[in-house]
């Protein structure tokens, strides 16, 4: 089996190998992951830090041994926190968005693949500080809503908490079904904090929403953009479009 690792900044991972295939999720820069498959032109991966499975083209990434594949895997990471920062390698920069991945050991200096990196920019490791969750949240605020998206210039509901979970340290998987799947639930919105999860289902009963709790009974979510609108029992209340536009289904506390 082969290993790699993204030294791009954003790389799409699609449903099948082809170009014109939908984009279902993304990898950024220091992401690592195993390879499933093989042809010419793809590759289908799986991510080391979610398990979610799909094709990168062949040009987007570096295969890196088995030993420091796992290496990486047991050390702490440490991730960006600026929307958008920038690595420096010998001949060049290089842009990353906000929650790209550095080895912990030493995030100024360090090396992915056989290319030696600085970086001079903020980063955080494992906090798990509650409080600091809604504080990440609005650091995505009006970011365009885009499927399989997970940066601040395009991203989905369940990639949006996701990210925002992992700046506190806190993996979550990558869908909403997996993600209501995971922490405490908790029987109201009165009983829930700012930080909580919130999930949302269709008509068949299907987990297809998350958001997060907000203080005073709002929720920020990605729904067209990254917003925030009225909850309570029912759902998410748009005040711009008069109505319930999502059908609350449970809320979970996640820490």
């Amino acid at each position: 089996m082969k290993y790699g690792i993204s030294t791009l900044s954003i790389v799409p991972i699609r449903a099948e190998s082809d170009d014109t295939s939908e984009m279902v999720n993304q990898v950024l820069f220091g992401e690592k992951f195993k390879v499933l498959e093989s042809q010419k032109k793809w590759s289908k991966i799986r991510l080391s830090h979610d398990k979610y499975e799909g094709w990168i083209c062949n040009k987007q990434w570096e295969e890196i041994e088995k030993e420091y594949y796992d290496t990486l895997v047991k050390s702490e990471k440490s991730y960006t926190t600026d929307v958008l920062d920038i690595v420096r390698t010998e001949n060049n920069l290089q842009t990353i968005v906000m929650a790209s991945v550095l080895p912990s050991e030493n995030p100024e200096e360090f090396k992915l693949s056989d290319k030696e990196y600085l970086f001079e920019g903020m980063s955080c490791r494992k906090e798990k500080e509650k409080i600091k969750i809604t504080e990440n949240a609005m650091m995505y605020l009006n970011s365009p809503y885009l499927w399989g998206g997970r940066t601040p210039f395009g991203i989905d509901c369940s990639g949006f908490t996701q990210m925002v979970y992992r700046l506190q340290g806190i993996d979550l998987p990558r869908d909403a079904y997996q993600q209501a799947e995971v922490g405490t639930t908790l029987s109201f919105v009165e009983e829930s904090e700012a930080g909580d999860l919130a999930f949302f289902d269709n008509a068949e009963g299907k987990v297809i929403h998350v958001g997060i709790i907000l203080d005073n009974n709002h929720i920020i979510h990605a729904s067209g953009k990254v917003r925030i609108d009225r909850i309570d029992q029912q759902g998410i209340f748009n005040k711009e479009e008069g109505k319930h536009t999502h059908k609350l289904r449970l809320i979970k506390s996640i820490c």
